[in-house]
Protein backbone atom coordinates (compact mmCIF):
# COMPACT_ATOMS: atom_id res chain seq x y z
CA UNK A 1 0.00 0.00 0.00
CA UNK A 2 1.13 3.27 -0.50
CA UNK A 3 2.08 6.27 2.21
CA UNK A 4 0.77 9.47 1.81
CA UNK A 5 4.19 10.96 1.48
CA UNK A 6 4.21 8.40 -2.06
CA UNK A 7 0.88 9.21 -2.94
CA UNK A 8 1.18 13.21 -2.81
CA UNK A 9 4.77 13.45 -4.29
CA UNK A 10 3.10 10.89 -7.27
CA UNK A 11 0.20 13.25 -7.69
CA UNK A 12 1.97 16.77 -6.98
CA UNK A 13 -0.25 17.58 -4.05
CA UNK A 14 0.05 19.54 -1.01
CA UNK A 15 0.68 17.10 1.78
CA UNK A 16 0.72 20.15 4.35
CA UNK A 17 -2.93 19.95 4.72
CA UNK A 18 -3.99 16.60 4.81
CA UNK A 19 -1.18 15.43 7.17
CA UNK A 20 -2.77 16.48 10.35
CA UNK A 21 -5.93 14.47 9.17
CA UNK A 22 -4.37 11.49 8.59
CA UNK A 23 -2.49 11.46 11.83
CA UNK A 24 -6.55 11.11 13.34
CA UNK A 25 -8.20 9.18 10.50
CA UNK A 26 -5.28 7.16 8.84
CA UNK A 27 -4.64 6.89 4.94
CA UNK A 28 -5.37 3.68 3.54
CA UNK A 29 -5.24 2.48 -0.01
CA UNK A 30 -4.25 0.13 -1.95
CA UNK A 31 -2.68 0.52 -5.68
CA UNK A 32 -5.55 -1.66 -7.39
CA UNK A 33 -8.04 0.79 -6.63
CA UNK A 34 -5.49 4.04 -6.52
CA UNK A 35 -5.17 2.72 -10.33
CA UNK A 36 -8.71 3.45 -10.89
CA UNK A 37 -8.29 7.53 -10.13
CA UNK A 38 -8.45 9.39 -13.29
CA UNK A 39 -7.77 12.96 -11.55
CA UNK A 40 -7.75 14.43 -8.67
CA UNK A 41 -10.98 15.43 -6.92
CA UNK A 42 -12.35 12.86 -8.82
CA UNK A 43 -15.42 10.13 -7.56
CA UNK A 44 -12.38 7.29 -6.49
CA UNK A 45 -10.05 10.40 -5.30
CA UNK A 46 -12.86 11.31 -2.82
CA UNK A 47 -13.53 8.37 -1.26
CA UNK A 48 -10.03 8.04 -0.02
CA UNK A 49 -7.96 10.98 -0.20
CA UNK A 50 -8.10 13.15 3.39
CA UNK A 51 -9.60 15.97 2.97
CA UNK A 52 -9.47 18.83 5.53
CA UNK A 53 -13.48 18.84 5.73
CA UNK A 54 -13.30 15.69 8.33
CA UNK A 55 -11.49 18.02 11.07
CA UNK A 56 -14.10 20.61 10.99
CA UNK A 57 -17.26 18.31 10.94
CA UNK A 58 -19.06 19.40 14.50
CA UNK A 59 -22.05 17.28 13.55
CA UNK A 60 -21.70 13.73 13.64
CA UNK A 61 -20.84 10.98 15.94
CA UNK A 62 -18.11 8.71 16.62
CA UNK A 63 -20.19 6.05 17.08
CA UNK A 64 -23.94 7.40 15.25
CA UNK A 65 -25.55 3.69 14.98
CA UNK A 66 -25.07 3.07 18.66
CA UNK A 67 -22.89 -0.09 17.72
CA UNK A 68 -20.60 0.12 21.12
CA UNK A 69 -24.39 0.01 23.55
CA UNK A 70 -25.74 -2.48 21.17
CA UNK A 71 -22.57 -4.89 21.65
CA UNK A 72 -23.19 -7.57 24.55
CA UNK A 73 -20.33 -9.44 23.87
CA UNK A 74 -16.53 -8.62 22.24
CA UNK A 75 -17.27 -6.79 18.38
CA UNK A 76 -20.97 -8.74 18.27
CA UNK A 77 -23.62 -5.90 18.18
CA UNK A 78 -27.28 -7.56 18.32
CA UNK A 79 -29.51 -4.78 16.94
CA UNK A 80 -32.41 -6.48 15.38
CA UNK A 81 -34.35 -9.75 17.02
CA UNK A 82 -33.08 -12.20 15.08
CA UNK A 83 -29.99 -11.84 13.86
CA UNK A 84 -26.73 -10.37 14.69
CA UNK A 85 -23.37 -8.20 12.80
CA UNK A 86 -19.93 -10.09 14.00
CA UNK A 87 -17.15 -7.65 13.67
CA UNK A 88 -14.83 -10.19 12.60
CA UNK A 89 -11.77 -8.29 11.37
CA UNK A 90 -10.50 -4.71 11.98
CA UNK A 91 -8.45 -4.57 8.17
CA UNK A 92 -9.67 -3.11 5.21
CA UNK A 93 -8.64 -2.61 1.76
CA UNK A 94 -8.79 0.89 2.10
CA UNK A 95 -9.84 3.56 4.21
CA UNK A 96 -12.93 4.77 2.87
CA UNK A 97 -13.30 8.62 4.18
CA UNK A 98 -16.87 7.91 4.83
CA UNK A 99 -16.83 4.91 7.05
CA UNK A 100 -19.15 4.85 9.84
CA UNK A 101 -17.22 2.80 11.91
CA UNK A 102 -13.75 5.31 11.67
CA UNK A 103 -13.78 5.45 15.24
CA UNK A 104 -12.03 2.21 15.04
CA UNK A 105 -9.68 3.13 12.77
CA UNK A 106 -5.98 1.79 13.77
CA UNK A 107 -7.54 -0.15 17.03
CA UNK A 108 -4.26 -2.42 15.79
CA UNK A 109 -5.14 -6.13 17.30
CA UNK A 110 -7.19 -8.28 15.57
CA UNK A 111 -10.15 -9.76 17.59
CA UNK A 112 -8.83 -13.14 18.16
CA UNK A 113 -10.87 -15.08 20.68
CA UNK A 114 -14.36 -16.06 18.99
CA UNK A 115 -15.71 -17.52 22.04
CA UNK A 116 -17.51 -14.86 23.73
CA UNK A 117 -19.63 -14.07 20.34
CA UNK A 118 -19.87 -17.82 19.74
CA UNK A 119 -21.27 -18.39 23.38
CA UNK A 120 -23.94 -15.77 22.64
CA UNK A 121 -25.21 -16.85 19.56
CA UNK A 122 -26.05 -20.49 20.59
CA UNK A 123 -27.38 -19.57 23.57
CA UNK A 124 -30.08 -17.50 21.54
CA UNK A 125 -32.03 -19.95 19.48
CA UNK A 126 -34.18 -16.57 17.91
CA UNK A 127 -30.69 -15.54 16.41
CA UNK A 128 -31.08 -16.90 12.98
CA UNK A 129 -28.79 -14.80 10.62
CA UNK A 130 -25.37 -13.36 11.11
CA UNK A 131 -23.49 -10.93 9.03
CA UNK A 132 -19.91 -11.09 9.55
CA UNK A 133 -18.07 -7.37 8.73
CA UNK A 134 -15.22 -5.08 10.39
CA UNK A 135 -13.47 -4.36 8.70
CA UNK A 136 -13.79 -6.78 5.69
CA UNK A 137 -13.88 -10.41 6.39
CA UNK A 138 -13.05 -11.21 2.81
CA UNK A 139 -9.22 -10.37 3.63
CA UNK A 140 -9.15 -12.35 6.75
CA UNK A 141 -6.59 -15.35 6.22
CA UNK A 142 -8.73 -18.02 4.56
CA UNK A 143 -7.95 -20.51 7.73
CA UNK A 144 -9.63 -18.26 9.66
CA UNK A 145 -12.36 -17.04 8.10
CA UNK A 146 -13.24 -20.63 7.33
CA UNK A 147 -12.89 -21.31 11.23
CA UNK A 148 -15.77 -18.84 11.68
CA UNK A 149 -18.41 -20.37 8.98
CA UNK A 150 -17.49 -23.79 10.39
CA UNK A 151 -18.78 -22.72 13.85
CA UNK A 152 -20.93 -20.82 12.98
CA UNK A 153 -22.74 -23.64 11.04
CA UNK A 154 -22.49 -25.86 14.02
CA UNK A 155 -24.80 -23.80 15.48
CA UNK A 156 -28.36 -25.39 14.37
CA UNK A 157 -30.80 -22.62 14.81
CA UNK A 158 -28.24 -19.96 12.36
CA UNK A 159 -29.99 -20.65 8.91
CA UNK A 160 -28.42 -17.65 7.12
CA UNK A 161 -24.83 -16.28 7.04
CA UNK A 162 -24.10 -13.08 5.21
CA UNK A 163 -20.52 -11.38 4.57
CA UNK A 164 -20.28 -7.56 3.90
CA UNK A 165 -17.37 -6.96 1.97
CA UNK A 166 -15.96 -4.29 -0.27
CA UNK A 167 -12.94 -6.69 -1.38
CA UNK A 168 -14.14 -7.48 -4.45
CA UNK A 169 -14.84 -3.87 -5.70
CA UNK A 170 -11.81 -2.26 -3.70
CA UNK A 171 -8.87 -5.22 -4.28
CA UNK A 172 -10.82 -8.17 -6.54
CA UNK A 173 -7.66 -10.01 -6.35
CA UNK A 174 -8.06 -11.06 -3.12
CA UNK A 175 -10.94 -13.01 -4.61
CA UNK A 176 -9.47 -16.43 -5.62
CA UNK A 177 -10.84 -19.88 -7.18
CA UNK A 178 -9.58 -21.06 -3.37
CA UNK A 179 -11.62 -18.70 -1.68
CA UNK A 180 -14.78 -19.37 -3.57
CA UNK A 181 -14.62 -22.91 -3.41
CA UNK A 182 -14.43 -22.75 0.52
CA UNK A 183 -17.46 -20.33 0.67
CA UNK A 184 -19.44 -22.64 -1.55
CA UNK A 185 -19.35 -25.46 1.10
CA UNK A 186 -21.85 -22.46 3.66
CA UNK A 187 -25.25 -22.35 1.96
CA UNK A 188 -27.00 -20.76 2.50
CA UNK A 189 -24.59 -17.69 2.39
CA UNK A 190 -24.63 -13.99 0.61
CA UNK A 191 -21.86 -11.70 -0.04
CA UNK A 192 -22.96 -7.89 0.06
CA UNK A 193 -20.45 -5.90 -1.81
CA UNK A 194 -19.51 -2.14 -1.27
CA UNK A 195 -19.68 -0.41 -5.05
CA UNK A 196 -19.96 3.34 -5.67
CA UNK A 197 -19.02 4.60 -8.84
CA UNK A 198 -18.95 3.13 -12.04
CA UNK A 199 -16.02 2.87 -12.66
CA UNK A 200 -15.11 1.15 -10.30
CA UNK A 201 -16.89 -2.31 -12.04
CA UNK A 202 -13.99 -3.18 -14.29
CA UNK A 203 -12.72 -6.68 -15.42
CA UNK A 204 -11.16 -7.47 -12.31
CA UNK A 205 -14.05 -6.93 -10.16
CA UNK A 206 -16.10 -8.79 -12.89
CA UNK A 207 -13.72 -11.40 -12.55
CA UNK A 208 -13.88 -11.67 -8.84
CA UNK A 209 -17.59 -11.47 -8.56
CA UNK A 210 -18.11 -13.97 -11.09
CA UNK A 211 -15.70 -16.49 -9.24
CA UNK A 212 -18.36 -15.91 -6.53
CA UNK A 213 -21.83 -16.12 -8.16
CA UNK A 214 -20.06 -19.41 -9.87
CA UNK A 215 -19.92 -20.99 -6.25
CA UNK A 216 -23.87 -20.07 -6.17
CA UNK A 217 -23.29 -17.30 -3.82
CA UNK A 218 -26.04 -14.58 -4.20
CA UNK A 219 -24.11 -10.97 -4.77
CA UNK A 220 -25.95 -7.64 -3.89
CA UNK A 221 -24.69 -4.36 -3.55
CA UNK A 222 -24.88 -1.46 -0.81
CA UNK A 223 -24.33 1.53 -2.66
CA UNK A 224 -23.60 4.98 -0.05
CA UNK A 225 -25.15 8.18 -1.39
CA UNK A 226 -22.30 10.96 -1.31
CA UNK A 227 -21.78 14.55 -2.29
CA UNK A 228 -19.59 14.83 -5.19
CA UNK A 229 -18.93 11.10 -6.15
CA UNK A 230 -22.48 9.71 -7.09
CA UNK A 231 -25.24 12.16 -6.23
CA UNK A 232 -26.60 11.74 -9.58
CA UNK A 233 -29.47 9.82 -11.21
CA UNK A 234 -26.94 9.13 -14.45
CA UNK A 235 -24.36 8.32 -12.30
CA UNK A 236 -25.64 5.75 -10.30
CA UNK A 237 -27.86 4.78 -13.38
CA UNK A 238 -24.78 3.52 -14.80
CA UNK A 239 -23.76 1.53 -11.72
CA UNK A 240 -26.28 0.09 -11.06
CA UNK A 241 -26.88 -1.18 -14.66
CA UNK A 242 -23.10 -2.06 -14.65
CA UNK A 243 -23.85 -4.27 -11.63
CA UNK A 244 -26.24 -6.24 -13.55
CA UNK A 245 -24.34 -7.22 -15.99
CA UNK A 246 -21.76 -8.91 -13.75
CA UNK A 247 -24.83 -10.68 -11.75
CA UNK A 248 -24.72 -8.15 -8.69
CA UNK A 249 -28.05 -6.82 -7.38
CA UNK A 250 -28.51 -3.68 -6.55
CA UNK A 251 -29.95 -3.95 -3.10
CA UNK A 252 -29.53 -0.51 -1.04
CA UNK A 253 -28.92 2.73 -1.76
CA UNK A 254 -27.94 3.88 1.74
CA UNK A 255 -27.90 7.83 2.75
CA UNK A 256 -24.75 8.70 4.86
CA UNK A 257 -24.78 7.96 8.40
CA UNK A 258 -24.06 10.45 11.14
CA UNK A 259 -20.61 9.72 11.49
CA UNK A 260 -18.04 12.30 12.79
CA UNK A 261 -16.01 13.82 9.83
CA UNK A 262 -18.33 12.94 7.10
CA UNK A 263 -20.42 15.69 6.68
CA UNK A 264 -19.19 16.99 3.80
CA UNK A 265 -20.40 13.61 1.84
CA UNK A 266 -23.59 14.15 3.47
CA UNK A 267 -26.32 15.18 1.07
CA UNK A 268 -30.37 16.02 1.81
CA UNK A 269 -32.61 13.37 2.09
CA UNK A 270 -34.84 14.93 -0.87
CA UNK A 271 -31.77 14.15 -2.81
CA UNK A 272 -31.89 10.45 -2.89
CA UNK A 273 -35.56 10.58 -3.18
CA UNK A 274 -35.07 12.50 -5.82
CA UNK A 275 -32.80 10.13 -7.61
CA UNK A 276 -34.76 7.44 -7.06
CA UNK A 277 -38.04 9.02 -8.76
CA UNK A 278 -35.77 9.78 -11.44
CA UNK A 279 -34.83 6.21 -12.02
CA UNK A 280 -38.38 4.49 -11.67
CA UNK A 281 -38.77 2.73 -14.88
CA UNK A 282 -35.63 4.29 -16.54
CA UNK A 283 -33.81 1.27 -15.68
CA UNK A 284 -34.48 -2.30 -15.20
CA UNK A 285 -36.73 -3.07 -11.91
CA UNK A 286 -34.33 -5.55 -10.94
CA UNK A 287 -31.31 -2.41 -10.91
CA UNK A 288 -33.96 -0.10 -8.49
CA UNK A 289 -32.47 -0.64 -4.99
CA UNK A 290 -33.82 0.68 -1.41
CA UNK A 291 -33.01 4.16 -0.86
CA UNK A 292 -32.82 3.62 3.37
CA UNK A 293 -31.64 6.04 6.68
CA UNK A 294 -29.73 3.95 9.45
CA UNK A 295 -31.57 5.61 11.88
CA UNK A 296 -29.30 7.49 14.71
CA UNK A 297 -28.95 5.57 18.09
CA UNK A 298 -29.25 2.00 16.29
CA UNK A 299 -33.32 2.06 15.84
CA UNK A 300 -32.83 0.43 12.50
CA UNK A 301 -32.56 0.91 9.16
CA UNK A 302 -35.96 2.83 7.26
CA UNK A 303 -37.02 2.85 4.22
CA UNK A 304 -38.21 5.71 1.86
CA UNK A 305 -39.87 6.40 -1.43
CA UNK A 306 -40.24 9.27 -3.30
CA UNK A 307 -43.98 10.69 -3.15
CA UNK A 308 -45.55 9.87 -6.24
CA UNK A 309 -49.62 9.97 -4.11
CA UNK A 310 -51.14 13.29 -4.95
CA UNK A 311 -54.66 13.29 -3.25
CA UNK A 312 -56.93 9.91 -2.19
CA UNK A 313 -60.70 10.29 -2.37
CA UNK A 314 -63.50 8.08 -1.74
CA UNK A 315 -63.18 6.48 -5.23
CA UNK A 316 -59.67 6.66 -6.41
CA UNK A 317 -55.95 7.19 -5.98
CA UNK A 318 -54.76 10.07 -8.00
CA UNK A 319 -50.74 9.57 -8.68
CA UNK A 320 -47.83 10.73 -10.82
CA UNK A 321 -45.97 8.44 -12.78
CA UNK A 322 -41.83 8.64 -13.50
CA UNK A 323 -43.11 10.73 -16.86
CA UNK A 324 -44.70 13.39 -14.55
CA UNK A 325 -48.49 12.28 -15.78
CA UNK A 326 -51.11 12.62 -13.89
CA UNK A 327 -53.30 8.98 -13.54
CA UNK A 328 -56.16 7.85 -11.68
CA UNK A 329 -56.31 4.79 -10.24
CA UNK A 330 -59.63 3.09 -8.91
CA UNK A 331 -60.10 1.93 -4.98
CA UNK A 332 -62.40 -0.54 -3.95
CA UNK A 333 -65.42 0.81 -1.76
CA UNK A 334 -64.13 2.34 2.17
CA UNK A 335 -60.22 1.69 1.00
CA UNK A 336 -59.50 5.57 1.72
CA UNK A 337 -58.88 5.35 5.22
CA UNK A 338 -57.06 2.41 5.35
CA UNK A 339 -54.85 4.07 2.70
CA UNK A 340 -53.99 7.48 4.02
CA UNK A 341 -53.44 5.75 7.44
CA UNK A 342 -50.53 4.09 5.41
CA UNK A 343 -49.33 6.75 3.00
CA UNK A 344 -49.89 9.61 4.97
CA UNK A 345 -47.58 11.39 8.19
CA UNK A 346 -48.85 10.45 11.86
Amino acid sequence: MPSLDEFARKWKIDLTPLAPVARRYPFGLNAYFEGLIRESGDGVWRQVVPDPLEMSDVSGFEDPLAEEALSPAPNLVHRYPNRVLWLVTNRCALNCRFCTRKRRWGRGEEPQDLKPALDYIVERKEIVDVLLSGGDPLLLPQERLYEILRRLREIEHVQIIRIGSRVPCALPSAITPGLAQMLSGFHPLYVNIHFNHPVEVTAESARACALLANAGIPLASQTVLLRGVNDSHTVLAELFHKLLSIRVRPYYLMQMDLTAGTAHFRTPVSTGLKILRMLRNRISGLAMPHFVIDLPGGRGKMALLPNMIREINAKEMIVRNYKGETCIYPLLAGEQESLQAEVNPL
